[in-house]
C-alpha cells in the first residue's frame, strides 16, 4: 500500500505541534500565578494575576494571535479582551483564532471551592479565510452538551434528534436510550441559577441524578465527553464565551453542545436585533458552526479540583499541576503531571516585562 504525502496538511500539523504547548505553558504559569488569591476573596485579583502570566507567555511566542473570544466584559472584571493580540506578530508568523477565560470560576477561587480552572483555545485560520471562530455577541446563552456515544446514537438512528426545543423530560429519556442507563442512572449537570430552575425541576421529576455547579461551566459542559467524568449531560443557561470554549474541546473529543442566543430582556433582544436579524438571533449552533474547519487546540490547567482536572496542589516547595491539551484533526487528549520546583521556577510577566519567581 502505498501513502501519498499531503504537504498542506503535513504543514498544518506541523505549525499546530509548534505552539500547541506554549498554550499550556500559558493555562499552567496563570494557575501558578493566580493559586495565591485562593479563598481570599479577592476574585479580581486572582483573575489579573491570571491575565498577566498569559499575556507575558505569549509576548515570547511566535504566532499572530487575535482574540476573538474574551472574559470581563459581562462582570467588568479585569481580563483579556476582545480584539487583543497575544504573539510576536512576525509578518510570517502562524495566525490563530484565540478564546479563551484565564479563570473560568473566578467566585470559585476567592470562596476556595472547587471547579475553577484556566482554560484556552486556539483555531489555526488559513490566509484565505477571515475567521475560524464565531463570537456569539449574546451575554448568555443556553446549553446543552452530550458526549460521543450520544452523538452516534443520533447520527446512526438509534434515537431521533436533540434540540433546544424539546421538553427537557423527552430530552433525558432519549439520552438515557442512547447511554442504555435506566432514568434514575443518569447524571445531568445543572449551572446553579435561578434561570435553569426549569432544567432542576425537569431532572428531579424524571428521578436522575442532580449535580448542581455554582460557577465553572466548561468543566460541567465538558464532562459529559469524557470517559471517566462520570457525567452524562449539562444544561443551562450560561456564559456565551464559555460555549465558544467547550465547543473546541468537543471537536477534539467527538461530542456536541447545542447553543443559542438567550437575550435576558426585551432590551438585550432588541439590541440584538440592531445587528442581527430575528432568525439569527433563535438559531441554534451546533459545534462544527461555532469552530470552523479541522484544526482545533484546546488546553486547561485546574486551579482547584474539578470534573476535569486536580487542581494545583501544593508539597512543600514543589507545585504539582495537571493540564489537558487535546488537538481535534488527530483526536488526541494528552493529560499532563507537572511538578515546579518553586524555588527555581520562574515565569514571564507581561506588567513586569521579565520574569518573576513564584
Amino acid at each position: 500500500m502505498v501513502f501519498e504525502r499531503n504537504p498542506k496538511m503535513e504543514a498544518t500539523q506541523d505549525l499546530e505541534r509548534m505552539v500547541e504547548f506554549e498554550f499550556v505553558r500559558a493555562t499552567e504559569n496563570a494557575a501558578l500565578h493566580s493559586m495565591h488569591w485562593m479563598g481570599r476573596g479577592e476574585k479580581e485579583s486572582a483573575d489579573a494575576a491570571a491575565c498577566d502570566a498569559i499575556r507575558g507567555v505569549f509576548d515570547l511566542v511566535d504566532i499572530r494571535g487575535e482574540v476573538v473570544i474574551g472574559e470581563g466584559i459581562k462582570d467588568n472584571a479585569p481580563g483579556i479582551f476582545l480584539g487583543e493580540k497575544l504573539g510576536r506578530w512576525g509578518g510570517k508568523d502562524p495566525r490563530f483564532d484565540i478564546a479563551l477565560d484565564p479563570i473560568d470560576g473566578t467566585s470559585n477561587i476567592s470562596k476556595g471551592m472547587p471547579n475553577s480552572i484556566s482554560v484556552m483555545a486556539a483555531v489555526l485560520v488559513p490566509e484565505d479565510r477571515e475567521r475560524s471562530m464565531v463570537n456569539i455577541p449574546s451575554f448568555y446563552v443556553e446549553k446543552l452538551s452530550f458526549g460521543p456515544r450520544v452523538r452516534s446514537g443520533i447520527a446512526n438512528g438509534m434515537i431521533s434528534p436533540i434540540n433546544l426545543d424539546l421538553p427537557f423530560e423527552k430530552t433525558l429519556e432519549l439520552v438515557s436510550k442512547a447511554l442504555g442507563k435506566r432514568l434514575g442512572e443518569l447524571v445531568v449537570t445543572v449551572l446553579d441559577r435561578p434561570r435553569n430552575q426549569q432544567y432542576t425541576d425537569a431532572v428531579r421529576r424524571a428521578g436522575a441524578s442532580l449535580r448542581l455547579i455554582t460557577d465553572g461551566d466548561i468543566t460541567a459542559a465538558v464532562a459529559p465527553s469524557l470517559h471517566d467524568s462520570g457525567i452524562d449531560l449539562y444544561v443551562g443557561k450560561g456564559g456565551a464565551p464559555e460555549g465558544i470554549l467547550t465547543a473546541a474541546a468537543l471537536k477534539a473529543l467527538g461530542g456536541e453542545i447545542l447553543l443559542r442566543m438567550w437575550p435576558r430582556n426585551d432590551q438585550e433582544k432588541a439590541e440584538l436585533l440592531q445587528v442581527m436579524t430575528p432568525e439569527q438571533v433563535e438559531r441554534v449552533y451546533h459545534t462544527d458552526d461555532l469552530v470552523h474547519g479541522e484544526s482545533a487546540l484546546f488546553c486547561a490547567t485546574g486551579i482547584s479540583d474539578s470534573p476535569m482536572l486536580p487542581g494545583v496542589k501544593l508539597i512543600g516547595k514543589t507545585a504539582i499541576t495537571h493540564s489537558i491539551l487535546m488537538r481535534s484533526r488527530s483526536r488526541t487528549v494528552r493529560y499532563i503531571r507537572a511538578e515546579h520546583d518553586l524555588e527555581a521556577k520562574t515565569i514571564h510577566l507581561r506588567s513586569l516585562l521579565g520574569e518573576e519567581h513564584l
